[in-house]
């Protein structure tokens, strides 16, 4: 059975294969056993190529070689091969990020951060502002905030927003939980349930959205109908996000 070249295309994408692997496999499955050669002259796979291919996916799990004369093989059954891409990709991403934890204690890093000490001292870091558009980005920015806080957070979010923040401050919720840090979330929603340490609900009659990271800087989110027009500015300026983080405090009481 022929699969669709977009087919094919996912397939690579998704799982992480060469073009040659998903003609094989793909082929294999279709015939459920077959021989190298049979394979080869299915797939269109060149011979010279399909031994290796064959080897290939054998050991990322996609295969299981069947011993005889000829050498044969068959297809392992979807599911389990999505488990063992799962597993796979997993030990990947853990090994990735324990690379990049272990960053922090070389000599790497700080030749790093004295590149940006250094060129820090030519801005002007009591005013800098950005933009974001897309709710995606969005929240990808106010992730990375929560993941540079320090001292304090505050959050002030509507029924629209809630869930979206609640979302974001459980992938940060290590880091905050690691610096002992107590989030104030302001909700106009009352009874919210907020089922997370160290996140203090408060009520308020607001009907507003921003976080506030330290009382050093601050990022205003703007909700359109589609997720592809939510917006955010954020500013850093200590005098003004503390300025104004009082004020909120002052009007909330």
């Amino acid at each position: 059975m022929l699969v669709a070249k977009d087919t094919l295309n996912e397939l690579r994408e998704r799982f992480k294969l060469n073009i040659y692997e998903v003609k094989i496999w793909t082929t294999l499955l279709s015939r459920g056993i077959a021989a190298a050669s049979e394979l080869a002259d299915i797939s269109g796979v060149p011979r010279s190529r399909c031994y290796d291919v064959l080897e290939s996916l054998e050991k990322k799990g996609f295969i299981i070689m069947k011993i005889g004369k000829p050498i044969k093989y068959i297809a392992v059954q979807p599911d389990a091969v999505v488990d063992r891409v799962k597993n796979r990709l997993q030990e990947e991403a853990d090994e990735q990020i324990r690379i990049v934890e272990s960053l922090g204690e070389t000599d790497l890093f700080r030749e790093l951060e004295l590149l940006h000490k250094t060129g820090v001292k030519k801005v002007d870091v009591e005013n800098v502002t950005d933009s974001v558009a897309g709710r995606n980005n969005v929240n990808r920015f106010i992730k990375d905030m929560l993941l540079r806080a320090n001292k304090s957070v505050t959050i002030l979010t509507n029924a629209d927003g809630l869930k979206h923040k609640l979302k974001v401050l459980r992938k940060a919720k290590d880091h905050l939980a690691k610096k002992k840090i107590n989030v104030r979330l302001y909700t106009n929603i009352n009874n919210a349930n907020v089922d997370m340490p160290n996140v203090e609900v408060l009520s308020t009659g607001y009907d507003s959205r921003f976080v506030n990271v330290d009382n050093d800087e601050i990022f205003f989110v703007m909700a359109g109908k589609d997720p592809e027009f939510d917006a955010g500015v954020w500013i850093k300026s200590p005098y003004f996000v503390s300025a104004l983080n009082n004020l909120f405090e002052k009007g909330n009481g």
